[in-house]
């Protein structure tokens, strides 16, 4: 086994738990995402909104702290103003927040399937590669179906996120029990 390879699966067997944790919080995503998809979509895009909103807020207040200080200021404040009218926007018209969202989240989806996909080539094979190539799979496959029919219904999307997040997290609790049987196994010193 090449050194990178030993040194990424001990720390990947050593951090089993907060793997499954995160599958953990996938499956529980992707359960109410899949039982209550409108008020997900819509708790998305309202959240999106507020957190625009505030962070719209923030950089005007910085803004005036870095005039008052006589530094640059400029940038911080057409920041501000631009994020408070996203925030605007995404609430008066949540239809294109959607789309918009959609198309963030598949690449989103795209970029970590794929940076999941490089390293499950570099995790040892008995330490859960495949789990993590079905992940990653998972999630490239997710992106370009988001990509390819961007602008269905809210409820189809939020389906297929919550479909997407439970088959991730289950990949995730599977690749975190067998990382837990490797360390146990390692601890033992039954294997390197």
């Amino acid at each position: 086994m090449a050194p990178n390879t030993a040194a990424m699966s001990a720390a990947l067997a050593q951090n089993w738990w907060a793997i499954g944790l995160r599958g953990l919080f996938g499956i529980v995503f992707g359960l109410v995402a899949l039982l209550l998809p409108g008020v997900t979509m819509l708790s998305l895009v309202l959240v999106f909104a507020l957190y625009a909103l505030l962070d719209g807020v923030f950089a005007i207040v910085a803004g005036f702290w870095a005039a008052s200080r006589h530094e640059r200021w400029g940038y911080l404040l057409l920041e501000g103003l631009v994020n408070i009218a996203v925030a605007v926007l995404a609430y008066t018209w949540p239809a294109l927040t959607v789309v918009v969202f959609v198309t963030l989240i598949a690449v989103w989806a795209l970029i970590s399937g794929g940076f999941m996909l490089a390293a499950a080539f570099r995790l040892h094979g008995n330490h859960g590669r495949a789990w993590l190539l079905f992940g990653g799979s998972v999630s490239v496959l997710y992106g370009l179906l988001l990509l390819i029919a961007p602008r269905i219904g809210a409820l189809v999307l939020t389906w297929w996120l919550g479909a997407y997040a439970l088959m991730f997290g289950i990949a995730l609790i599977a690749l975190a029990i067998q990382l837990r049987r490797r360390q146990h196994l390692r601890m033992r010193g039954a294997v390197a």
